[in-house]
């Protein structure tokens, strides 16, 4: 395809697939950046344009095919990754292409007079009005506008998951009767336990998003070198071809070899289908590929738009009558706080559509209404609500009537549940997928976050949480304290079975510690904070302000290491300590401990290898189904 027709094609995208409104804010922008070039090509500063530019963020990255405009003028992401630079020698006629396909498509859109008296008219109204007020009516309006274009956007993409012949392909791809079958024996496991609230179609569908993460796609920071098989590093954005085009991909990164300097090109495919070949990508391509599965196998599934740079998908559940959460870049299921509390995402919207209709489900996905709604400043509320309700009903007017009735029954129960505010007493992990430093940079980490990674990570706790013996233990002379991770939970035996929830309001200090839960193999325990060398964590008990004394103690704390990782503990009781081996502590242990008023346990944690060594030292391992086991657990006898 010649140039000429690339420029052709990709401007014919840009006012097409967007709102006039998008599509002129664009353009303007675009014969803009042109036009400075072509009458000043020897001026560097026309040539570099930063991507954090309010014109940009704007007008382009919310048009579809706009900076794909950029990419074919020959604009290339700089190494900074904050700018786009336009190499010197490069030739002027691609600019001069698809500003002159942009100008000619202005011309067309102005043979419609009652626009253009309706829109001047409007630009006069605004300029006239220079009030605060003014400004910002005008600015809200463009940015619903924006909103507008993206819902519609992602209505448009849902369909592609429709395609009879592309769901066929799928189900070619899924290994349904394995499936089947362990969905069967997950069904009877819960019938035996006498858990009745699920069928086996739910469990069809977490044996799908289970063989989906492990088994059938993989995740992609770079991509190995197509020559050497090296490793790469991102070196910015390069023009799609055609056949990127076609398979939705706007966007082609770079990925240079650190070794022999070949470029890899890596296009994010948003076609379902192309996927189903690749079955490589980031969470795009994992929730666009996801939900065509999930389609092929006949569940009712809608794809989730964050506008905090997520998406995932949502399945309806007709054992449990409600949507399920579901992420398969996490392969996990039925979290909803994930991402709030486990990742520390600071939630605005969260659209979910399918081919039958729309959704506003962000209040599923948080358990902070309040808080939220001062985030939400992209559009009025009432303009949302009556927009995704409008468009709704336009939806489901083409359906039986029977359906209809459904999904009116389904939307109150799901208006019902946004009502009801979840209560945030999970301990949700991190983000899995993706490098650290990634992770890092998006502020995804959560609880189990690298050394330093946030202000208000729990690298460090500054309760200083004394155990100090109540008047109950002081006639008792009994402290008696223990811990279960499953449960995330203390119990004070010595007072009545008294509760402290969660493990970092029981300690005196610590350093890169987090509870970790493996929702896969479902189990839990305290460990490093990822990307750590070591950590420690104590606890104090303190009898200052009485006549008692330590006596004695009974300990057991168990705790798992893998590779070379080393766990060891230090008693100190005044001025004397003792090392107990972990061994020894696996189960109940018995010291003598010096006739003092201040006792303090710690556990040193280091050592394991690769980039999973934070993961090498456990403590107080186990299922997480287990709330009845307790394997931190302390007797003080007192004199």
């Amino acid at each position: 395809m010649s140039t000429m027709e690339s420029s052709n094609e990709i401007v014919s995208t840009l006012v097409n697939e967007n709102p006039k409104e998008n599509f002129l804010s664009a353009s303007d922008i675009l014969i803009k950046f042109a036009n400075n070039i072509l009458n000043n090509p020897n001026e560097p500063k026309y040539k570099k344009i930063r991507i954090g530019n309010p014109a940009v963020q704007n007008k382009l990255l919310n048009s579809v095919g706009a900076m794909e405009c950029l990419f074919l003028m020959g604009f290339e992401e700089a190494e900074d990754g904050e700018h786009l630079v336009l190499p010197s020698g490069k030739s002027l006629q691609p600019i001069r292409d698809i500003r002159d396909g942009l100008l000619q498509e202005l011309a067309k859109l102005q043979t419609s007079q009652q626009h253009g008296q309706i829109q001047q008219g409007g630009r006069q109204a605004l300029s006239q009005n220079s009030s605060f007020e003014g400004q910002r009516l005008s600015q809200l309006l463009a940015s619903e506008m924006q909103f507008s274009g993206r819902i519609r956007e992602g209505m448009k993409r849902v369909l592609q998951y429709e395609n009879p012949s592309t769901q066929e392909k799928a189900r070619l791809v899924i290994p349904l009767e394995s499936l089947q079958q362990e969905a069967e024996k997950s069904f009877q496991s819960a019938q035996a336990n006498g858990d009745l609230k699920q069928d086996t179609r739910d469990f069809l569908l977490l044996a799908l998003l289970k063989w989906f993460k492990f088994t059938f796609f993989k995740w992609v920071d770079t991509l190995p070198c197509n020559k050497c098989g090296g490793a790469t590093q991102h070196n910015g954005n390069v023009p799609p071809s055609s056949e990127d085009l076609r398979w939705g991909a706007s966007r082609v990164e770079s990925h240079i070899c650190r070794v022999c300097q070949v470029d890899t090109r890596f296009p994010r495919y948003t076609n379902p289908e192309k996927l189903l070949d690749t079955r490589k990508g980031r969470c795009g391509e994992w929730a666009d590929c996801f939900t065509l599965c999930c389609r092929a196998l006949g569940f009712e599934a809608r794809y989730v738009m964050d506008w905090t740079d997520h998406v995932w998908t949502e399945v309806y559940s007709s054992s449990q009558l409600r949507w399920l959460h579901c992420d398969p870049c996490e392969n996990i299921c039925d979290k909803p706080l994930l991402y709030e509390s486990g990742w520390g995402k600071k939630l605005t919207y969260a659209i979910a559509v399918s081919k039958d209709e729309i959704q506003d489900v962000t209040w599923r996905y948080s358990a902070k209404h309040d808080e939220l709604l001062t985030r939400r400043t992209l559009c009025r509320e009432p303009w949302l609500r009556q927009t995704i309700h409008s468009i709704w009903k336009k939806q489901i007017s083409t359906l039986p009537q029977e359906r209809q009735k459904e999904l009116w029954t389904r939307l109150l129960c799901e208006l019902t549940e946004f009502i009801c505010i979840k209560v945030d007493d999970e301990n949700l992990p991190g983000r899995s997928t993706g490098s650290l430093a990634w992770r890092q940079a998006r502020g995804e980490l959560g609880i189990c976050a690298p050394i330093g990674a946030s202000p208000d990570s729990n690298n460090s706790n500054q309760n200083g949480f004394l155990f100090k013996p109540s008047a109950r233990e002081q006639q008792s002379k009994l402290i008696h304290v223990r811990y279960s991770c499953a449960a995330d939970k203390y119990q004070r035996k010595s007072t009545g079975d008294e509760e402290l929830l969660g493990w970092e309001k029981g300690i005196f200090e610590q350093n890169s510690i987090c509870r970790k839960e493996e929702l896969d193999w479902k189990m839990v325990y305290l460990a490093r904070s990822e990307g750590s060398t070591s950590a420690e964590i104590t606890w104090k008990f303190d009898l200052t302000g009485t006549d008692l004394k330590l006596s004695k103690m009974e300990f057991k704390a168990q705790s798992s290491v893998f590779e070379n990782g080393k766990v060891s503990w230090r008693i100190c009781a005044g001025d004397s300590c003792l090392f107990p081996t972990v061994a020894s502590l696996q189960d109940f242990a018995k010291f003598d401990l010096d006739a003092s008023q201040i006792l303090m346990v710690t556990a040193s944690l280091k050592g394991g290898s690769g980039d999973q060594a934070w993961q090498h030292t456990q403590l107080f391992r186990q299922s997480s189904g287990d709330k009845d086991g307790y394997p931190f657990d302390i007797k003080v006898m007192l004199i």
